[in-house]
């Protein structure tokens, strides 16, 4: 990771990718994602301007801050909380690329410590709530189990859901998530329950395949492109953090899924540096 710019007192965003998929099931590849999408954001196939007007390209409050490689195992692992750490103690916000959605437990972990409990707007084709899977508790598949059964998050709104067995209905009912699942989702009229501050987690495959082939669980009528920006527009909390999770570039067509990673890089970012 680049040693970061802590002169500068604003607090800016500084994009970090994390490479780690080593609680992934099922198929590895999004630890590859963070380079993939830096290379779609700088390729030359679009600009850096942000749909709000706001430019990356030599922005004074945007860094990058380039990749964190994770150790082996659990220890390891959870050096994802330091290093985000790192980056709230000088004030600045984090957008972070992963990675398979596993990290969400320790980005928010540093969060908690800096901001208390957040609130938390979560895109995704799953609920990510299991107890554990395959005997894993750190698993990709847990980690708003982990989060809320801490008191990390004080509410979590998710949506684009359409795989919520019985076991995490149950895991939604006990912590009080609230889940917004595609079959009866209305992007048009949807507006957050509640005020900042704000974390926003984005797993890829929250969009339907059509958008974002690239991704190791593909599950077919999802999220388009359009209905995720017009929500992440509208947003009217502070963005304290975010992430952007799940790309797996194995299993991409013609870089589609890391265009769309690039595009929401800037959108977002765009979001936590327009203060609108």
């Amino acid at each position: 990771m680049a040693k970061l710019n802590a002169v500068n007192p604003d607090a800016g965003v500084v994009l970090l990718g994390i490479c780690s998929d080593e609680n992934s099931s099922f198929m590895k590849g999004a630890a590859e994602a963070p380079e993939a999408i830096r290379a779609a954001l700088h390729s030359g196939a679009a600009n850096l301007t942000s749909e709000l007007g706001i430019c990356l390209d030599n922005h004074p409050r945007f860094e990058d801050a380039g990749n964190f490689v994770p150790d082996a195992g659990a220890g390891g692992f959870m050096a994802i909380e330091e290093t985000i750490a790192a980056i709230l103690h000088i004030h600045r916000r984090p957008l972070i690329i992963g990675g398979d959605h596993a990290i969400t437990y320790p980005i928010l972990r540093a969060v908690y410590a800096h901001h208390g409990p957040v609130n938390i707007l979560h895109f995704d084709a799953h609920p990510d709530l299991y107890d554990e899977l395959d005997g894993n508790r750190l698993s990709h598949a847990s980690p708003f189990a982990r989060i809320m059964e801490q008191g990390l998050a004080k509410k979590v709104v998710q949506v684009g859901i359409r795989t919520l067995n019985a076991h995490q209905k149950e895991q939604a009912r006990r912590f009080g998530v609230i889940t917004h699942e595609m079959k009866s989702f209305a992007s048009e009229s949807f507006h957050l329950p509640f005020g900042g501050p704000l974390y926003l987690s984005f797993d890829m495959d929250a969009l339907d395949p059509a958008y974002a082939p690239g991704v190791s669980h593909l599950e077919p009528g999802g999220l388009s492109v359009r209905q995720v920006l017009s929500i992440v527009h509208r947003l009217s909390v502070p963005v304290v953090g975010a992430d952007i999770v799940e790309y797996n570039p194995r299993r991409d067509l013609h870089e589609m899924t890391a265009m769309v990673g690039a595009k929401l890089v800037k959108e977002i970012a765009g979001k936590m540096l327009s203060g609108k």
